[in-house]
């Protein structure tokens, strides 16, 4: 691999051990995918996708302890991912001491994330390119992002440019500076393999487009034609809560970092069809595959018929556009069914910050989710089902992710709407 003048300095010790290990570390990260050089990171904040002080992660924050302890440090200040847990989710106190346990390096874990430099203690979500978080990247910055909902927003709807990389490398690649040169890095890495022609009657939910995309793309790029039917061109929140969700979908059903959306995303609209590869192959979703893809999910509850013990929503988190959205379909769901409060137990999960504007900004509605028994919460879904005894729990869930990484029961937007308002399906 080539390196510059500063990081043959590091690779000879000048700025101490620490350092020139982490370099030769992703050193042999880039040669393994064929880098020839680093390039330099462009973007004003990182991110880390370690937000849990887990039991079993003793190494990695032995390592962090290391890093700090040799200098190094991080060259800017960062966000990181959710916590895994909060006081007031509902919790029983057998689960909360297993909780105590799993977690039980969280506090170690904030502290050394203070002295490498986290942004505040607020910084907790894996969405931060959330305006009221304020970790916005630029499009054409290079980044060393892990998290792998947030690297496919920053790639796609941003046009940032960030390959999926692992916690591990993300820190380095956050101390060094630099990270290595290839896949979405690249102009060739960032052309798409395949063409999806949405044909559906209606906007599918996206939840269930980015999982048909993740099952048929795996880790390819696709170019998708159909969208700007409903959404539109103008590239506003709503349609940002919608790509962001799409994406999540389709990073965690297959792994893929980057997507263009005709007419929307930003590469999109200024190259168009020159993205595409000569080669790329057709995939036609229509209303049929929606069904086909939501009746694939397996139900792995020991009772199929056994009633829900918790719901979560907001993964990745909520924005405050959809917090506010969530109110008012649960008000009216509520108000037609003939109920006063949801049926379920329920979480709406979005980042400290986005929280905070939401009841600052729309009192009555954060006022409302109270009454109606809904809780917003920081935490990380994923995370919860981390326990053996929350995740024998019956979760019920609108999230592909959530559904994907744990035991929880995906129901569509609108199903999960009558189920925690006592409608019926």
């Amino acid at each position: 691999m080539i390196l510059n003048d500063e990081l043959l300095s590091i690779q000879r010790g000048d700025q101490g051990e620490a350092m020139q290990k982490v370099l030769n570390t992703l050193i042999m990260y880039g040669e393994a995918f064929g880098a020839e050089r680093m390039v330099k990171i462009t973007g004003e904040m990182g991110h880390a996708v370690i937000g849990t002080g887990s039991l079993t992660w003793k190494p990695v924050f032995d390592l962090m302890e290391k890093l700090i302890d040799g200098g190094a440090l991080p060259k800017q200040s960062f966000t990181t991912d959710p916590r895994g847990i909060e006081d007031h989710v509902p919790t029983t106190l057998a689960q909360k001491a297993v909780f105590k346990l799993i977690f039980s390096n969280q506090k170690r874990m904030e502290k050394e994330w203070e002295r490498m430099g986290i942004k505040d203690k607020n910084a907790y979500t894996c969405t931060a390119y959330m305006n009221e978080v304020g970790n916005i990247p630029k499009k054409g910055d290079i980044l060393g992002w892990a998290e792998s909902s947030a690297v496919s927003y920053a790639n796609s709807v941003i046009g940032a440019r960030c390959n999926r990389n692992s916690g591990i490398l993300e820190l380095m690649s956050n101390i060094l500076g630099y990270v290595p040169e290839f896949g979405l890095l690249t102009d060739e890495g960032r052309k798409a393999d395949w063409i999806i022609e949405v044909k559906c009657s209606s906007l599918p939910e996206p939840q269930l487009l980015g999982s048909a995309i993740g099952f048929k793309c795996v880790e390819d790029v696709p170019y998708i034609k159909g969208l700007d039917k409903w959404l539109g061109t103008e590239l506003d929140q709503k349609v940002k809560d919608y790509l962001k969700d799409m994406g999540a979908a389709s990073a965690s059903n297959g792994s893929v970092g980057l997507y263009h959306v005709e007419n929307i995303t930003p590469e999109a609209v200024e190259l168009g069809e020159k993205l595409i590869k000569p080669e790329a192959r057709v995939f036609v979703v229509d209303d049929a595959e929606i069904e086909r893809v939501q009746a694939s999910y397996p139900i792995v509850w020991e009772d199929l018929n056994a009633r829900p013990d918790i719901a979560f929503a907001g993964c990745p988190h909520f924005s405050k556009r959809q917090l506010a959205e969530w109110t008012d379909r649960l008000t009216e769901a509520l108000e037609r069914n003939n109920n006063q409060k949801v049926t379920v137990p329920t979480i709406f999960c979005a980042a400290p910050d986005v929280r905070a504007e939401f009841e600052k900004d729309h009192p009555d509605k954060a006022q409302k989710l109270k009454e109606i028994g809904v809780t917003v919460s920081g935490l990380c879904p994923l995370s919860y089902t981390s326990n053996p005894l929350t995740d024998k729990s019956n979760i019920i869930t609108c999230s592909n992710k959530l559904r994907y990484y744990s035991r929880a029961r995906f129901y569509s937007e609108k199903e999960l709407v009558e189920i925690l308002t006592g409608g019926e399906l």
